[in-house]
């Protein structure tokens, strides 16, 4: 492929675009093409997601897809650009960032609604800053294979179409090859969108950026006598239930800057993101992170932060500081009775009862006190109604007595339930398999010989990660030792 981008395509099947975040003007983004990548390969295609799209099928394994979803060729009708946003990172004031290796195709008409396109590693953009645009293989396949799996879990996410790479060589820690991944979402918006027009006193912009988003995404804050108050309480809503979704599966993201919080409440940007292995509240997935400061407990508190921030932003548009303080205290009603709510699922109780609150909590402590194995402590729960499943469960504990004193608690709550509804409930909301690093590491080292089916393989148990799977029991697994040893920044 040349280094020069080709001719645009010629018509595609399935896709229509439209280029709403377009429309808003050049002081929100700056029009740039993605830079193409020499000799571009299949690293691996969403399927499911491409019929979701409606993309055609024959279409999506082409030549003219992987030029397209690779950057070295543009869609008639697409609008590439890159957008201006500025944040808080790691608690500081960064100032203007923007999209530094992101570039916004437009937006699609979908059976379910309009989707925005994204590349993720198509070359530099005037919001780069020191950097060269790209994304290497490793980063791109975790980011794919983890959007997909917090979809499979049912957790609000930007989604993956494809990952193409190319052997063009980019320089991180160490020499590494480039890759492109193809993401999808509603919107790509972000609290930092909103926070480069306040602080930069473009409140004209950022009248135009708040109703774009209320006409778009949130129309009932029109109802209200202070849409952009409604608005942040929508947006705190939104996010209490992300955070709740999160705690519950056990995942940390490592990275919740503002210019990384999706206003639509979405999971959005994986770097350096963990499914917990062994259950420790305080632990720190960000190897970057020294401070501690995006810890697993301390995530739904940050999340607060953020969206602090977000209510600061919007005040010169709502204008009563104590309107904003007002729709940010929705978060902190919403986040723990949706967390509650979840955790009742996990531990199969059909009905809330004051004493719930006590067992989660008494289950948390346990869980930490002999740093249990998060994931397949709960989908072992899932059998505690028969013999064996108990034994199973009790042997992942050191502290028996503790473990029996717990499940004496447990099994009290249960005492008049439906075992069978409960169990029912329970593998539905414990999920078997999770994407740990050791199982992206290994389909990461796989792929950088050109062995992608572990990438594949891996992507199939993680969109029906509540299934079993037969024959894929090792996925599920306990983690090896060394992987411990994988250690994870922000350019993973």
């Amino acid at each position: 492929m040349n280094s020069v981008i080709g001719e645009p395509l010629a018509a595609i099947p399935g896709l229509k675009w439209a280029n709403r975040f377009a429309r808003l003007g050049t002081d929100f983004y700056t029009d740039r093409l993605p830079s193409p990548l020499p000799t571009p390969y299949w690293v691996s295609r969403n399927q499911a997601l491409a019929r979701e799209l409606g993309l055609d099928e024959a279409w999506f394994e082409s030549q003219e897809a992987l030029a397209l979803f690779t950057g070295n060729q543009v869609a008639p009708g697409s609008r590439p650009l890159a957008s201006v946003y500025s944040g808080h990172q790691f608690g500081q004031w960064a100032g203007q960032l923007g999209d530094g290796r992101a570039i916004l195709l437009g937006e699609i008409a979908t059976p379910g609604g309009p989707q925005e396109v994204q590349l993720k590693g198509a070359g530099m953009t005037p919001y780069s800053r020191m950097g060269d645009g790209r994304a290497v293989l490793r980063s791109s396949i975790r980011e794919y294979l983890c959007s997909e799996a917090m979809h499979g879990l049912g957790i609000p996410t930007t989604r993956a179409l494809c990952v193409t790479g190319s052997d063009a060589r980019v320089r991180r820690e160490e020499i590494e090859t480039a890759a492109v991944v193809t993401r999808t979402s509603p919107s790509f918006i972000r609290f930092g969108h909103f926070e480069h027009f306040s602080y930069s006193d473009q409140h004209e912009q950022l009248k135009v950026l708040a109703d774009f988003v209320i006409d778009h995404f949130y129309p009932a804050c029109r109802e209200g006598a202070q849409p952009y108050a409604a608005l942040l309480q929508a947006v705190s809503e939104r996010t209490a239930h992300l955070m709740a979704a999160w705690q519950a599966t056990g995942f940390c993201h490592g990275v919740m800057n503002t210019d990384n919080m999706s206003i639509l409440g979405l999971t959005i940007d994986y770097g350096p993101f963990q499914f917990l292995d062994a259950f420790d509240p305080g632990h720190v997935c960000n190897h970057s992170d020294t401070q501690g400061r995006y810890a697993y407990n301390k995530q739904p508190n940050i999340a607060y932060w953020n969206l602090f921030c977000l209510g600061q932003a919007l005040l010169p548009l709502i204008e009563a500081q104590d309107q904003a303080l007002a729709a940010l205290e929705s978060y902190k009603t919403v986040f723990p009775e949706a967390l509650e709510a979840r955790m009742r699922a996990k531990l199969g109780l059909p009905d809330a009862r004051p004493e719930d609150k006590a067992l989660i909590e008494a289950t948390f402590k346990l869980l930490a006190a002999d740093k249990v194995d998060y994931t397949i402590f709960w989908r072992r729960l899932c059998h505690f109604g028969t013999p064996a499943g108990r034994e199973a469960v009790r042997d992942l504990f050191l502290d028996r007595a503790a473990y029996d004193a717990w499940a004496l608690q447990y099994s009290e709550r249960l005492a008049h339930a439906d075992i069978g509804l409960v169990a029912d409930l329970m593998l539905k909301n414990n999920p078997k398999y999770v994407l740990r690093n050791h199982l992206g590491e290994q389909a990461i080292q796989a792929a950088k010989l050109k062995d992608f089916s572990g990438v594949d393989t891996l992507l199939t148990l993680l969109q029906a990660p509540f299934e079993e799977h037969p024959g894929h029991d090792s996925h599920a697994g306990f983690p090896p030792d060394w992987a411990a040893s994988i250690e994870i920044s922000c350019s993973s």
